[in-house]
């Protein structure tokens, strides 16, 4: 019996018990559908993360008080000092410029009486240049304001929406940011909702007016994060030590053990691959226990059939058919049963993918899951597998029955 007889006689046995083959494939197509989409849902998320990370530049490094690594007791803080030290031309000459943040969360109101709790930031003039904002209407924050603690406030449109119910417009409106007014001198561009949080829903204020009157903070001018760009993507290494220069003559730190962390956009674009790679093939594996689950069902219905078909395996074997091509006619069926499962999966998957792109797109977070040719390729070349697999067993079974006996068979 050739190849292509075994294909036709499988596919008269499949059409003759349409349902149970329908039901048989059902379990093939959850596992292959869930496969697909979860390994895309986790490749557009991981495209989504690292394309916000990379979107910001790749000679950025950033600086926090605390070894990482290390556990330093009492570290000292990040202050403005340090970062006027690391900014000094002459000592560091590979760096572009710094531009040191603070954050906290702060109650913010407007007079129609909407308020909400936000996360605001303070920050100097290049922090905007660094991290690519834009405007829509008005200006950013300067350096005279800076110096001058001006009560004034660049905000982001999710949250002009929220408090005017508009994005335009706005500049000299006035908030209350706990229970301070501060004018709106700018609306920035929308940069879209991230896996961190929305960019959209940013409040931004001079550093020193958020250290003098809206954040407080054990020492004096202490700051969360410096964020520091090296002149060029190629001069990397060479700006991280000398930030980590500076940084340990001013601190005293002990040779080798140093009480602050210097990272680059490079390591945090690796971090975040490392973490969504993971996390794909983690949900891919759980989706593809159903799989298994799915060729099992194939198990047992092929024993099922070879059941009934007891009779007719016996009388083919009387006519001369040989051990290896009972053997062949099963696992011809039960492959054809998880291929054509496979394939239908596919189609699901790629279906289940659009409509978590849509959700996501919907919640303001939007991505777009990526169905590439390897996962279709991987789903159906298991699929087919664990059919031919799971198939084994019923077509060696009905392969080793004798003539004689199964003839006999009621």
């Amino acid at each position: 019996m050739n190849i292509a007889q075994s294909i036709l006689e499988a596919l008269e046995s499949l059409n003759a018990n349409r349902l149970r083959s329908g039901l048989t494939m059902l379990g093939i197509i959850i596992g292959v559908g869930a496969v697909i989409a979860m390994l895309s849902v986790g490749q557009g998320a991981q495209s989504s993360i690292t394309g916000a990370i990379s979107g910001i530049g790749t000679n950025l490094l950033f600086v926090a008080s605390g070894n990482r690594v290390q556990d330093v007791k009492n570290p000292r803080p990040i202050t403005m000092a340090d970062a006027q030290a690391i900014a000094d031309p002459l000592v560091s000459p590979d760096i572009a410029a710094v531009a040191p943040e603070i954050q906290g969360s702060v109650e913010v109101a407007v007079a129609n009486g909407k308020q909400t709790n936000n996360t605001i930031t303070g920050v100097t003039p290049d922090y905007f240049s660094m991290e690519n904002y834009t405007l829509t209407e008005g200006s950013l924050i300067t350096q005279e304001q800076v110096l001058g603690q001006g009560s004034v406030v660049v905000i982001g449109p999710s949250i002009a929406d929220t408090l005017f119910g508009r994005h335009d417009g706005l500049v000299g409106e006035t908030i209350r940011l706990s229970g301070q007014p501060f004018h709106i001198i700018g609306v920035t561009a929308s940069k879209g909702g991230g896996s961190f949080g929305s960019q959209d829903s940013s409040i931004f204020v001079p550093i020193s007016t958020a250290q003098a009157r809206l954040i407080h903070r054990p020492a004096i001018n202490q700051v969360d994060m410096l964020l520091i760009q090296a002149t060029s993507a190629d001069s990397v290494s060479q700006a991280t030590e000398e930030v980590s220069q500076v940084l340990r003559q001013r601190h005293h730190t002990p040779i080798g053990i140093d009480d602050f962390t210097v990272f680059s956009q490079k390591d945090i674009l690796s971090i975040a691959t490392t973490v969504t790679g993971v996390f794909t093939i983690f949900i891919g594996g759980i989706a593809g226990i159903s799989l298994l689950v799915g060729g099992i069902g194939i198990m047992n219905i092929m024993l099922v059939s070879v059941t009934e078909r007891t009779r007719e395996i016996g009388l083919r074997k009387a006519l001369g058919a040989r051990k290896r091509d009972i053997l062949i006619q099963f696992l011809t069926e039960s492959s054809l049963l998880s291929l054509f499962g496979g394939v239908i999966g596919i189609g699901l998957g790629w279906l289940l993918a659009l409509l978590v792109g849509r959700i996501a797109t919907a919640s303001g977070n939007p991505f777009s899951p990526t169905v590439n040719l390897s996962s279709i390729l991987l789903a159906t070349l298991f699929s087919a597998a664990v059919g031919l697999f799971f198939g084994i067993y019923p077509a060696n079974r009905a392969a080793g029955l004798e003539p004689v006996d199964a003839l006999r068979y009621e």
